[in-house]
């Protein structure tokens, strides 16, 4: 499965800073509002430790990390949900990702202008905020409209359930609360979470962007942020993007890590920043281990052994036989598919097997 997060925030806050130091590609990155037009697409490579431990076992022509794609999204400014400034392309844009990394600019520069005057990273979140809710009030209003009718002219059940969440959420929305506050209670509620798409019930990660010396500890403007943010279903983290981009540059890995321990930190803000986005919604990883390739796969937490199968290809998670399963300690403990099945540390799993976090799998199928 794939991952897409969207970098957004408001002009000048350092969103093309920290694409550059997460993709392979290079988004422009100028002091002035509006640099970022089009959105800039990247990806990246998962960071996992356990690949590099898998790949000195097995010895595989090839590995295959998992991959996240990162979408630098244009400067949202007030008026946002109007059209105003790049508005109508920013929300188009965000809506087609999975999460949303939010930056916050939590540092002081004179020379870097600010679209509003002054830093204040709260305000500027309250800014991105209610112009995503006034999309999303838009969009739910515009959809009960026509459920209603299905629901009490025609007698549509699905449509009854609609409408009766669309009303939830916007009761929510009205207060200038976001839509994910509204928790599904049920299947067919996820479902239809799922086809209204609001902008507000994508997962939210805010990226407070500071300077050198609060990288390791974070300074007033992370400490104000952590506490608006305290009652939301919502991460935080804490990055200097300027210095992680020099960092990036470094060709050494012993470079980079002395670079990074100056500072007060043990891993990159990059690799964290992955991290949090997989904890955010939620997913895990699988592998499959073998001389032609060692592989990192992405599902979601809970699933079970056909539909992780089917991340490979449909037709493992349509034909699905039984999955042959290895812990990841067991494998690193014995060093070998053969040595694990013989020191029985090799399972055969149904259909109801949920996968775990790490599993070294082999799916047996029949199209």
């Amino acid at each position: 499965m794939s991952l897409k997060c969207g970098i957004v925030g408001l002009p000048n806050v350092g969103k093309s800073t920290l694409f550059n130091c997460i993709s392979s590609s290079k988004a422009q990155s100028a002091n002035f509002p509006f640099c970022t037009i089009d959105p800039n697409i990247g990806s990246t490579n998962v960071p996992d430790h356990r690949l590099e431990e898998l790949e000195k076992l097995v010895h595989p022509k090839r590995v295959v990390p998992a991959t996240v794609e990162i979408v630098d999204i244009a400067g949202l400014v007030k008026g946002a949900s109007k059209g105003e400034g790049l508005g109508n392309q920013f929300l188009a844009n965000i809506r087609e990702t999975d999460a949303i990394l939010h930056v916050l600019r939590c540092f002081d520069d004179g020379n870097i202008v600010h679209v509003d005057g002054s830093v204040d990273p709260v305000r500027d979140k309250e800014v991105v905020d209610i112009e995503l809710q006034i999309k999303d009030l838009e969009t739910v209003t515009n959809r009960i409209e026509k459920v209603r009718k299905q629901a009490t002219t025609g007698g549509d059940k699905n449509a009854k359930k609609a409408w009766e969440m669309l009303e939830r959420y916007k009761a929510v929305l009205e207060q200038g609360h976001n839509a994910r506050e509204v928790i599904p209670q049920n299947p067919d509620e996820e479902k239809l979470a799922k086809e209204f798409c609001l902008l507000t019930c994508k997962p939210v990660l805010y990226v407070c962007n500071v300077d050198e010396n609060s990288a390791a500890k974070g300074n007033r403007y992370t400490e104000a942020v952590a506490e608006a943010i305290k009652n939301e279903d919502a991460k935080m983290m804490v990055i200097a993007a300027r210095i992680e981009s020099e960092i990036a540059e470094l060709e050494s890995y012993d470079e980079r890590q002395m670079f990074l321990e100056e500072i007060g930190l043990e891993h990159s803000g990059v690799e964290r920043l992955i991290r949090e986005a997989y904890s955010l919604l939620n997913l895990q990883t699988y592998f499959t281990a073998g001389e032609p390739e060692v592989r990192a796969w992405t599902i979601n937490k809970g699933d079970k052994a056909p539909k992780a199968a089917g991340v490979i290809h449909t037709d493992f998670e349509k034909g699905f036989i039984r999955a042959e399963v290895i812990k990841y300690e067991d494998f690193i403990h014995y060093g070998s598919e053969a040595a694990c099945r013989a020191a029985g540390k090799l399972s055969s799993e149904g259909k109801d097997y949920v996968v775990g976090d790490g599993d070294i799998m082999h799916f047996l199928f029949n199209v």
